[in-house]
């Protein structure tokens, strides 16, 4: 790896690391990116039919699928949860010899990002067939198992539906300021929305956007948990997420008087962005055999929907049956980008950002 990739992978990894550590609970059965080196050792030196999991996700949702499988198979699985950008470094610099078969990731950008860097291993199945083709890689190397769309949550009690803003490019109306709260710049899901509008318009339009929504001054918050509930709050009017914030703040038993705007969802806007979180398969997997038996089990139309619904999340499957407030993914328009895109255009996203003043 280059020298100017590495500085990058790092600057990427800095502004990730704040939000993916606060998103990872305490692990219960797993070691941290620090105690890795030791357990994967510990995983190597055991006999054939294991599986080696490096998780950026929390092992909440993942826990119960991986023991569902290994009743299934009877391979025993090493998960290491963590943070994701430090697992995607870390898989680089695995490279000459991989020590883990599977990532677990919250972003389509850091999956396609390893897949440019030659990280990831091409996967092949009928099953996919079954997954929408702009939530996965051409080759199949990482794969999106549920969706994450982009919404603003508002308070009921502070501002009106009809007058919310309706397009992400409102968050740069003046009658906005001082109304909303965002993520820090680092927050992968923020990253990759912009990114998507780079794709879809320019990047003028994206610098425009975001010197705009920073001069409304809108408070920067560590991540979509602290925004939800100081909106559920009422600190603050409305705030941007992840659409499952929106629906765990309605399971509050108090401050939970919000509603949820899918942004961009005229004739003449771009559609609601949406992400995914996701498996990738690493190149040289030491145990390639059982990673794709895992990658098929979780292809199941059973498990696709436990992936999902563990954390309020839209099933990647279409017309897959889902419980309000939770909308199926045919139920509103999508940007028209293939999350294949966002990998190489994260670069220049964060160039951008760090230009316009949003950053860490």
């Amino acid at each position: 790896m280059s020298a100017r990739k590495a500085r990058r992978w790092v600057v990427v990894g800095t502004m990730l690391l704040a939000l993916i550590l606060a998103a990872c609970a305490p692990p219960a059965r797993s070691g941290d990116a620090g105690q890795a080196d030791a357990q994967v050792d510990e995983v190597q030196s055991e006999e054939a039919g294991e599986l080696v999991i490096y998780s950026g996700r929390r092992e909440q949702f993942v826990l119960p699928l991986i023991e569902k499988f290994e009743q299934q198979t009877g391979i025993s699985v090493q998960l290491l949860s963590g943070s994701a950008s430090q697992y995607a470094l870390r898989i680089m610099d695995e490279a000459r010899n991989p020590q883990a078969d599977i990532f677990f990731a919250n972003d389509a950008g850091v999956m396609e990002k390893l897949r440019l860097e030659g990280m990831l291993a091409p996967y092949s199945s009928p099953a996919l067939e079954s997954i929408p083709s702009d939530l996965r890689a051409e080759d199949g190397s990482w794969i999106g198992l549920s969706g994450r769309a982009r919404v603003l949550i508002f308070n009921k009690d502070l501002i009106s539906e009809e007058d919310m803003p309706q397009s992400i490019l409102d968050l740069a109306d003046p009658q906005y300021a001082d109304q909303f709260a965002i993520t820090r710049a680092g927050n992968e899901s923020m990253i990759s929305h912009l990114t998507a509008i780079r794709v879809l318009y320019r990047d003028e339009v994206l610098e425009e956007l975001i010197r705009g929504m920073l001069a409304n001054e809108p408070a920067i918050l560590g991540g979509h948990t602290d925004i939800r509930k100081a909106v559920g709050a009422g600190e603050f009017t409305f705030g941007l997420v992840n659409h499952y914030y929106y629906h765990l703040q309605l399971l509050e038993e108090q401050d939970n008087n919000v509603g949820g705007i899918y942004l961009d969802q005229g004739e003449d806007q771009m559609g609601t962005f949406l992400n995914v979180a996701g498996i990738a398969l690493i190149e040289g997997a030491p145990n390639q055999a059982q990673a794709e038996r895992f990658i098929e089990f979780l292809l199941e139309p059973e498990q696709l929907m436990m992936f999902a619904t563990l954390n309020h999340e839209t099933p990647v499957l279409p017309d897959a049956p889902v419980s309000e407030p939770i909308r199926p993914i045919e139920s509103f328009r999508r940007a028209p980008v293939s999350l294949t895109e966002l990998g190489a255009a994260w670069e220049e996203t964060i160039g951008i950002m760090e230009r316009a003043g949003y950053s860490e």
